[in-house]
């Protein structure tokens, strides 16, 4: 008898243990997933493409270069349809992926901006939680077909329950609790000895601890995009948005050879025009233009792509 109550006490704890837990997180998730859309707000402008966005003529793809370095409307107000694809930390296997998306939203004979930055042949994100944090962003955007590394369990977190890969972002549900630093967009008047500091940073970030700037296998992707793009008659144009001088001066002469040998290497094989606006004297010393050592304001980003609107070959056509 007693052997029969231990294994019914046994039994009740299997299955209450895991229905508490299951009813703990559930409760926990729902006001999370809130806290966690906000996360991604960015992503609401991919909603309109088909409807607000359709026939794109202009757009462009890339990282945070991308993201902060175009602004369209000056040209949209010309009635041309543009649309940044640019997201945070994209790599070119994400930006590739993006486009197999999307592509049917741009027009015959569009332009796609393709930015080349520094950190384009490697990886920007520093570590796991940062690329595990990029990948769930994906999941959210793409079908599972385009979804790199596809992942059903990533997928049912992402939808399902968000909560199970919030890590230390679960502290937003307490606020006095929350230590998450979040970055400055802008800074509030120009101190150049904080522009410096910020510029160590902002070059530790990309080059420190990699021991390969140039893989294999982001080239052949920059080529697989250039070579979609032509397919689908849209033309490819490979761009490096402009850096601020404290923070170019950080990068080796040894490296930039190796940069732009690769990048000329792959413009002239694909038959592709490459325009670098990184040392950019009409950006390079005005720091006013930047929100920090290589990211545009968002004044800076309509001046830039006012530029781009009078000196890209391929934009003329739009004229």
């Amino acid at each position: 008898m007693k052997e029969k109550k231990a294994m019914l006490r046994f039994l009740l704890k299997c299955i209450l243990i895991p229905a508490a837990a299951v009813l703990i997180i559930y409760a926990i998730n729902r006001p999370y997933a809130k806290i966690n859309d906000l996360n991604y707000q960015d992503d609401i402008k991919y909603e309109f493409l088909g409807d607000l966005y359709t026939d794109i003529a202009i757009g462009n793809l890339g990282s945070s270069h991308g993201a902060y370095g175009f602004r369209y409307n000056d040209l949209e107000e010309k009635g041309i349809v543009c649309f940044n694809f640019g997201n945070v930390s994209q790599s070119y296997n994400y930006d590739y992926a993006i486009l197999k998306e999307f592509s049917d939203d741009m027009a015959d004979g569009s332009v796609m901006f393709i930015p080349v930055s520094y950190f384009s042949f490697n990886n920007e994100v520093v570590n796991a939680r940062e690329a595990e944090a990029m990948s769930i962003h994906y999941y959210r955007l793409l079908s599972p077909r385009n979804i790199p590394d596809y992942d059903p369990y990533i997928d049912l977190v992402t939808h399902i329950f968000p909560v199970l890969s919030a890590g230390e972002d679960l502290l937003q549900l307490f606020p006095k609790l929350n230590t998450v630093l979040t970055a400055r967009a802008d800074y509030e008047g120009i101190n150049v000895d904080e522009f410096i500091q910020n510029a160590q940073t902002r070059y530790d970030r990309h080059f420190g601890g990699k021991e390969e700037y140039f893989l294999p296998e982001r080239i052949e992707e920059l080529r697989e995009i250039i070579i979609y793009c032509q397919e689908h008659n849209i033309t490819p144009v490979l761009i490096t948005t402009p850096f601020s001088k404290y923070y170019s001066e950080l990068v080796s002469d040894e490296f930039l050879q190796e940069f732009y040998d690769t990048i000329h290497t792959i413009a002239d094989d694909t038959q592709v025009n490459y325009y670098d606006y990184s040392r950019d004297p009409r950006f390079y010393e005005n720091l006013e233009l930047f929100s920090d050592p290589d990211h545009l304001t968002e004044d800076g980003a309509l001046y830039f792509t006012d530029l781009l609107w009078d000196e890209i070959e391929e934009l003329q056509r739009f004229h």
